[in-house]
């Protein structure tokens, strides 16, 4: 996970069902029906979870500590009060309006602010990038070289603002390509590749490489 060692290995189920048990098909539709303040947010508060909690916990029991998270913060509900609910409390609800989902928007995509700064089959750079909130720049791949594959069209909001209230700033986003001994070293697969989808802010030039021009089109 994320490139995290020991973790064991990944398990295919066969004819694996969408939901496991009934609880997870009703954290999965309050989830839908709740309207976090965008999915960026959400996905940030997944992540404030402690490491073991994280990793122990099933993975719609994080989509259920994400949607108490956001519940006590809005005031739906109170300190407490959930587990006064579970042990039989009938209290009075909340008097707080609960936020409609239908007005979300679920589209990131947006017009480009500009022409993209880089073309397909130019060697860039990820930046050494550690923020304290929401990225999608992965661990494993920071301070790595690799080659712009892809241009993806238009322009995409950052999450690394959107997470936290910052605006949209919406910015390119390249699909890179990274070979895997880059990533992972000398024991990783030979003649293996790793792509990844990335915005422009995490990305710097990198003119030590030879590059790849013309060698892949937008």
């Amino acid at each position: 996970m994320g490139g995290v060692r020991g973790l064991g290995r990944v398990e295919v189920e066969p004819d694996e069902p969408v939901f496991h048990a009934r609880w997870e098909a009703r954290v999965f539709g309050m989830s839908l029906l709740w309207a976090f303040p965008n999915l960026d947010a959400g996905r940030h508060v997944m992540e404030s979870l402690p490491t073991l909690a994280y990793l122990s916990l099933p993975y719609y029991g994080r989509w259920l500590h994400c949607l108490e998270t956001q519940l006590l913060e809005s005031g739906l509900l109170v300190p407490g009060e959930l587990e006064a609910r579970l042990a039989g409390s009938t209290g009075p609800a909340a008097s707080v309006e609960m936020p409609s989902a239908a007005s979300r928007s679920d589209s990131a995509r947006r017009e480009r602010p500009r022409e993209p700064s880089f073309r397909p089959g130019e060697r860039v750079r990820t930046r050494n990038l550690h923020p304290f909130g929401h990225t999608r720049l992965p661990g494993y791949a920071r301070t790595r070289g690799g080659v712009v594959a892809i241009v993806h069209p238009d322009a995409w909001i950052l999450p690394d603002t959107h997470a936290h209230g910052r605006g949209e700033n919406p910015e390119c986003v390249y699909a890179v390509r990274f070979a895997a001994t880059e990533l992972w070293g000398a024991d990783a697969e030979p003649n293996a590749s790793v792509h990844v989808d990335l915005f422009e802010s995490y990305l710097l030039a990198d003119e030590n490489g030879p590059g790849e021009r013309g060698a892949d089109h937008e």
